[in-house]
């Protein structure tokens, strides 16, 4: 029998993290994990899809090259070594998680856990002794109703990032993050794309503007975006798919399902142990304790925003809490989104639609009016700022254009330290830079614009 001070269930940003965060804090640690280490996020989310993404944006700046000046002959591109190279990608960092559990004296099991009781996780035919379980298995796709993915022409997110060709003809259903960013890779390869979202507007976890300016750029790009439609029946046939659409049969080369996820607790055990659950996610409390003395949750399986980045965190919370440490809760307002998506997307706080009654200041400011934006050909977009007309509190920022993803973490230091207008008024960005467009977003709300 096998004891442990902490026991984590499942190896992705969250679980790994926990358990490195707990062997700093002096605890004994054992992670179960029933693939590879990393979890979804580096093996089929995150990381894979960043590397598909980046090989179509370099293929989309090789074939605009000579508006620079740049004579780039026979641009193509060979679909298996972009696969390839993702899956080298995830590869390599799945191994460095590896090295990371050694480094942390952290014991890893591989197998599927189930929770025995309270303190007790079974994995195959050992029983793991120990003080705290910690539940980080992360979420799974759903279904679309009786339409489920199928692996041959209905696909699922890593049938999406593994494609054995091109389809000429294909259908997402489900704009939120994942459906955009797909849309987004496969319109660029060559792809005739339909964007189909039953929300009034894609992104709808955006601010309104942004889901706004993000349809359009799209749309300019070729992609057919159809919002407040739903998808009323989709078949697999030899080697296509037909979809009815506003009562039309269309017809699609593969169908990419992104609708939504639920938590990852089957096999489990919550059941039996009376484990409080909400529309298929994990209750925690601030400190990330489930209904269950003893049982933690964090990352997808403890609910939304189901972010890498925000399970890290809360990795950090219940590893201390669970070392007795005092420790501040998950501050949802304060965890920036993003999309990487071509226009890419972040955003962090107050969306203007949210604010109600509220006074508030906005600042927008488009790109093509800032120096560096010019010059690199990347001029779609605009940053936008939200602020309490009273106090001047930063209380939302919205961005989109061409990498602003490596942005938001600025307005999250400023949102973190409860930043006025003044202090961003008073901030020295760098010139030439994109950055400098966040300030002048701040200026426009405060009726200073210099450049607009």
């Amino acid at each position: 029998m096998n004891e442990f001070d902490v026991v984590v269930i499942g190896g992705g940003p969250g679980g790994y993290a926990a358990g490195i965060r707990a062997a700093q804090l002096g605890l004994s640690v054992a992670l179960v994990e029933r693939e590879a280490l990393g979890g979804t996020c580096l093996n089929w989310g995150c990381i894979p899809t960043k590397s598909l993404l980046h090989s179509a944006e370099l293929y989309t700046q090789m074939c605009s090259a000579s508006d620079f000046g740049i004579n780039a002959k026979s641009v193509g591109f060979d679909l298996s070594k972009i696969v390839q190279k993702s899956r080298q990608a995830a590869d390599q960092l799945s191994q460095g998680i590896a090295q990371l559990m050694k480094k942390n004296k952290i014991q890893v099991f591989t197998g599927d856990a189930s929770i025995v009781s309270v303190g007790q996780v079974q994995v195959g035919d050992q029983v793991l002794v120990t003080d705290s379980i910690l539940i980080a298995t992360g979420a799974e796709q759903k279904s679309l109703g009786p339409i489920a993915i199928d692996g041959q022409q209905i696909w699922g997110a890593r049938e999406a990032m593994t494609p054995a060709a091109l389809p000429a003809r294909l259908l997402i259903v489900g704009a939120g993050a994942i459906g955009v960013e797909f849309a987004s890779f496969y319109r660029a390869l060559g792809s005739d794309v339909t964007l189909l979202e039953v929300a009034p507007s894609i992104l709808p976890a955006e601010d309104s503007d942004i889901s706004a300016l993000a349809a359009e750029a799209l749309s300019q790009r070729g992609i057919n975006v159809q919002v407040g439609q739903a998808l009323e029946g989709l078949t697999s046939l030899a080697g296509r798919v037909q979809a009815t659409i506003k009562g039309e049969p269309l017809e699609f080369d593969a169908a990419i399902l992104s609708v939504g996820v639920a938590g990852r607790v089957q096999g489990l055990g919550l059941d039996a142990l009376g484990v409080a659950m909400d529309r298929g996610f994990i209750v925690v409390d601030e400190r990330q304790q489930t209904s269950i003395p003893g049982i933690y949750a964090i990352g997808d399986v403890a609910g939304a925003p189901c972010l890498a980045h925000k399970a890290t965190h809360e990795a950090m919370i219940a590893a201390e809490t669970i070392a007795g440490h005092s420790v501040q809760g998950l501050q949802r307002d304060r965890i920036p989104g993003c999309t990487y998506s071509f226009p890419q997307i972040a955003s962090i706080g107050l969306r203007e639609q949210d604010a109600g009654d509220r006074a508030l200041r906005i600042g927008r400011f488009p790109l093509y009016a800032n120096g560096k934006a010019v010059v690199s050909g990347h001029t779609e977009g605009m940053i936008k700022t939200i602020f309490d007309a009273e106090t001047g509190a930063l209380l939302g920022a919205h961005l989109i254009g061409d990498s602003v993803t490596e942005l938001i973490q600025g307005f999250a230091v400023a949102i973190g330290l409860e930043t006025t207008e003044q202090e961003l008024l008073d901030t020295i960005f760098p010139h030439p830079t994109v950055s400098e467009a966040m300030q002048e977003s701040v200026m426009l709300a405060f009726d200073r614009p210099l450049h607009l």
